[in-house]
C-alpha cells in the first residue's frame, strides 16, 4: 500500500455531500503533511471549480473518473490507498468501484443505505477482498454510523460492568432536526425499481438478517406500527431508517463473533411523547413518507439550515434482572449532510491511519472501526457518546 499517491480520494467531490466532504478535508487535514488525498468525478471543470472555491491548493490533485467506465476506476484505485465515495444509490453507480477496490486491495467507504444492493456485493465481492486485503466499509453516514456504534459503545458498557452483553437493545430516536438526505429518497427509489426485477429482494429487506453471512437469530421486536414504551412511558413510531440500521447492527454483532449473543434482539423507533397527544402523533407519522419533501440528489440544505440541525438517540439495555443500561449518541449538525459529510471522512481516515491490523473483507462500521472511530468522531465531528445511566 506504501506505494499510493493518496490516503484517500474522493470521487463525487463535485456533488453537493462530495463537496461538503471535501470542504471538511481541506478545513480540517488541509495543512496536515501527512495526510494526502485528491478530489475525483466525472467533470473537470466541476472538480476544478470546487477547488478553486473552496480554495484548496493545486496540489491536492483532480482526477477524471465515470463509475461506467472502468479503465478510469482503475486508473483512481491505482492511486489510493481509500476510494471515499458519495456517489448514490450505489446500485447504479457502485458495483465497478466495488469489485475494483475487491480486486486491487484498495480500502473503501461509503454512504449506503441500500440492503439489497449490499447483500449481493457481500456475496459478489467478500471473498476476493478477503484475499486481496480490501477493507470495504459500507454505511458510514448517518446510516448507520450512530446506531451501530451506539449499540457498540453500549454494549461494551453492559459486558464491562455486567459480564456479558444484554439479549435485548432499544434504539430511540428522540430528537433529529435537519432535512433528509435526497440521495436517501433517490435510493428507495432504485430499491422500488429493483425489486420489479428482482423479487427475490422481497425476502432480504424483510428479513433482520440479511446482511449477516445466513445466520438467523430470534424472532425480532415488531417495529412497523406505533406502540407504547412502557418503560420509557412514551409512544414511539416506525422510524424509516431501521430496515438499514438494524440489518446493519446484526451484520456487525455477526463479524464479532456475537459479541452481543446469538440471541441479541434489536429494535430502533421514534419517541412522540406520552399521552394522547403522543399516540396521535405517532400515529400520524407512521402514516407519512418523511422522503417526501426531501431535495433532489445533488441538491441539498443551506449552511444555515445544516448548522441548526442536530440529532440525539437513546439506546436502553434491558438486562435479565429488569434493569436498565442508557447511552445516548448525538450530533451537532443536521443528520442527512452535515454530520454525515465528517462522518464518512473521518471513516475513511480512520481506516487508512489507524486500522493496520483489520484484515481485508466487507464490513460494517463497529467491527472495523469500533472505538478508534468512536474517539475521532467525539474529537473532529461534534459526536458525543455518553452512558446516561447504569443500572
Amino acid at each position: 500500500m506504501s506505494d499510493k499517491n493518496f490516503d484517500v480520494v474522493v470521487y463525487g467531490a463535485s456533488g453537493f455531500t462530495g463537496k461538503l466532504v471535501v470542504e471538511y478535508l481541506h478545513q480540517r487535514y488541509g495543512d496536515d503533511q501527512s495526510f494526502s488525498w485528491a478530489l475525483a468525478g466525472r467533470s473537470q471543470e466541476k472538480l476544478t471549480s470546487v477547488r478553486d472555491e473552496l480554495g484548496i491548493s493545486k496540489d491536492v490533485p483532480v482526477l477524471i473518473v465515470d463509475s461506467n467506465d472502468e479503465s478510469s476506476v482503475i486508473e483512481m484505485i491505482s492511486q489510493t490507498k481509500c476510494v471515499l465515495t458519495t456517489v448514490g444509490p450505489y446500485q447504479l453507480y457502485g458495483q465497478n468501484i466495488i469489485k475494483q477496490c475487491a480486486q486491487h486491495g484498495t480500502d473503501y467507504v461509503d454512504l449506503c443505505g441500500e440492503p439489497g444492493w449490499m447483500h449481493e456485493m457481500i456475496n459478489e465481492y467478500s471473498k476476493q477482498a478477503e484475499e486481496m486485503g480490501a477493507r470495504i466499509v459500507f454505511s458510514c453516514g448517518f446510516d448507520s454510523i450512530p446506531f451501530d456504534l451506539g449499540v457498540f459503545f453500549l454494549q461494551k458498557e453492559v459486558i464491562a460492568k455486567h459480564g456479558k452483553p444484554a439479549s435485548s437493545i432499544r434504539g430511540r430516536v428522540r430528537a433529529m432536526n435537519g432535512e433528509f438526505s435526497g440521495g436517501t429518497a433517490a435510493s428507495l427509489g432504485a430499491t422500488m425499481a429493483s425489486l420489479k426485477k428482482k423479487p427475490e429482494l422481497f425476502e432480504v429487506l424483510a428479513n433482520p438478517f440479511a446482511l449477516s453471512n445466513g445466520f438467523v437469530g430470534p424472532g425480532q421486536p415488531r417495529d412497523h406500527k406505533p406502540i407504547f414504551d412502557e418503560k420509557l412511558e412514551t409512544w414511539v413510531a416506525p422510524f424509516f431508517m431501521a430496515p438499514i440500521n438494524t440489518k446493519n447492527v446484526h451484520r456487525s454483532n455477526m463479524l464479532m463473533d456475537h459479541m452481543y449473543g446469538e440471541d441479541f434482539c434489536y429494535n430502533e423507533m421514534w419517541i412522540q411523547g406520552p399521552g394522547e397527544e403522543g399516540k396521535a402523533a405517532a400515529e400520524f407519522v407512521s402514516k407519512i413518507n418523511p422522503l417526501a419533501d426531501a431535495p433532489e440528489p445533488g441538491e441539498g440544505p443551506s449552511r444555515e439550515s445544516r448548522e441548526n440541525g442536530n440529532y440525539d438517540v437513546l439506546f436502553c439495555a434491558d438486562l435479565d434482572d429488569g434493569s436498565e443500561v442508557h447511552a445516548s449518541v448525538a450530533g451537532d449538525l443536521d443528520p442527512g449532510y452535515g454530520s454525515t459529510s465528517k462522518m464518512i471522512a473521518e471513516s475513511a481516515i480512520c481506516l487508512v491511519k489507524e486500522c493496520f491490523d483489520l484484515k481485508g473483507g466487507i464490513y460494517t462500521p463497529a467491527p472495523s472501526m469500533g472505538e478508534n472511530l468512536i474517539t475521532r468522531l467525539e474529537a473532529n465531528a461534534g459526536l458525543i457518546f455518553k452512558i446516561e445511566k447504569n443500572a
